[in-house]
């Protein structure tokens, strides 16, 4: 075969398909390949240095951003929309998984949790991040506090997956997320209406953490459960303020997020 029809043969199976697994949306927007090497003999090819960002962001060698660069706009889109995102996840997800099997858990999970951020790990933003450049405007809290108090964040499906597996494994769950008090009552209606059902503990920005580095919320949240009993064998979440600090557990799981960045 030659190579041009080696590359071709390569890229037709990195056409990206909209996400279609439960309860993730459906978006009409038009999907298109993602390029992760330069044109044939080494010639530039459109998406490259996106997909660099895209892996320095994701390795938090990239940090402290605002926005997404202007020429990645498409480039984050089509890949939060199509099918690259979803396996991403998915192998996060799996790996998890498998480390929650190599413990020696309690019988009967008593003393056993697994903390998982909210946004963008165990809920999907994507319907209004679609509506916001996928990141390329500013983040603006009215605008995304409105889009909160509607309820309608979807179920990312590689996370409840596995939300549904170590509840099998009586494993408990304690949500700890960046959202405020205020917003407990439909922060619990939305996460029932996709799927997760029940928790150990819904942990919410109080009001004197705000305007606190997350990393430190989430650092002194995590203390509290040890200090309480509590062995966190498992911390997931999108941004690495959500897993770096102390009391992390005893794994951490970052999942992909090339949206937006929190401190």
């Amino acid at each position: 075969m030659s190579r041009s029809m080696l590359l071709i043969f390569f890229l037709s199976i990195l056409v990206a398909n909209v996400v279609n697994g439960s309860n993730f949306p459906i978006i009409n927007n038009q999907i298109h390949l993602l390029r992760p090497q330069s044109g044939s003999g080494g010639s530039y090819a459109s998406g490259l240095s996106c997909l660099s960002w895209r892996f320095g962001v994701e390795t938090n060698s990239i940090i402290n951003w605002k926005t997404i660069p202007v020429s990645c706009e498409d480039y984050v889109g089509h890949y939060m929309l199509g099918s690259q995102y979803r396996k991403d996840s998915k192998a996060i997800t799996d790996e998890a998984f498998l480390h929650a099997k190599s413990l020696n858990l309690s019988k009967t999970g008593a003393n056993d949790v697994w903390v998982f951020d909210i946004d963008e790990t165990t809920l999907s933003n994507l319907p209004y991040y679609a509506q916001h450049g996928f990141g390329l405007e500013r983040f603006n809290a009215t605008s995304f506090n409105a889009w909160v108090d509607t309820g309608k964040a979807l179920a990312l499906p590689e996370s409840l997956k596995l939300y549904k597996k170590l509840l099998r494994m009586k494993v408990k769950i304690v949500f700890l997320t960046g959202r405020t008090e205020d917003q407990r009552t439909v922060t619990e209606t939305n996460l029932r209406s996709v799927g997760y059902h029940s928790w150990a503990k819904l942990l919410l920005k109080g009001k004197n953490f705000i305007g606190k580095p997350a990393v430190v919320y989430k650092s002194t949240e995590r203390k509290k459960l040890e200090e309480e009993g509590y062995r966190i064998i498992g911390n997931m979440g999108d941004q690495w303020s959500d897993l770096l600090g102390t009391n992390t557990g005893i794994r951490t799981f970052k999942l992909p997020d090339p949206m937006y960045y929190i401190s």
